[in-house]
C-alpha cells in the first residue's frame, strides 16, 4: 500500500515540477505515473552504478556531483519516454530534480508518518 500510494504521490510531484518550473513538460497524470515509475526503476537499477563508477569525482566535489547524477536520471527518464514527458536541457534537468528531489522528501516524511512501523 506504501508503495502504491508514493507512486501515485511521486506522479502529482512530477506534475507539481511542470506547474513550478517550464523547463520541465507533463502532458497528463498518466504519463507522470509512467515517468515517476521509469525515474523511480532508473533510480533503484542505474544510480548505484552511477555513484560506484563516479566516487572519485564525488569525493573530490565532496558530494555535489550527486546532482548531476540526478539531473541525469531525470533527463534519461524523458528521452526515453518521448511527448508526455519533455526535460528541455540539462539544466531543467538539474533544477527539475532538485524541486522533484526536495517534493521526494516531503512525501517520504508524510509517509513516514502515516505509516508508522509499531
Amino acid at each position: 500500500m506504501r508503495l502504491l500510494l508514493k507512486w501515485l504521490l511521486s506522479a502529482a510531484a512530477l506534475l507539481c515540477v511542470a506547474y513550478v518550473y517550464s523547463g520541465v513538460e507533463v502532458r497528463s497524470f498518466g504519463a507522470a505515473l509512467l515517468a515517476a515509475f521509469v525515474i523511480g526503476l532508473f533510480n533503484v537499477v542505474l544510480r548505484p552504478v552511477l555513484v560506484i563508477l563516479t566516487l572519485p569525482v564525488t569525493i573530490v566535489t565532496i558530494g555535489l556531483f550527486l546532482f548531476v547524477i540526478n539531473a541525469l536520471m531525470f533527463w534519461a527518464a524523458a528521452s526515453v519516454l518521448g511527448d508526455g514527458f519533455q526535460v528541455h536541457g540539462f539544466t531543467a534537468a538539474l533544477i527539475g530534480s532538485l524541486i522533484y528531489s526536495l517534493l521526494g522528501l516531503v512525501i517520504e516524511s508524510a509517509l513516514g508518518g502515516l505509516f508508522l512501523q509499531k
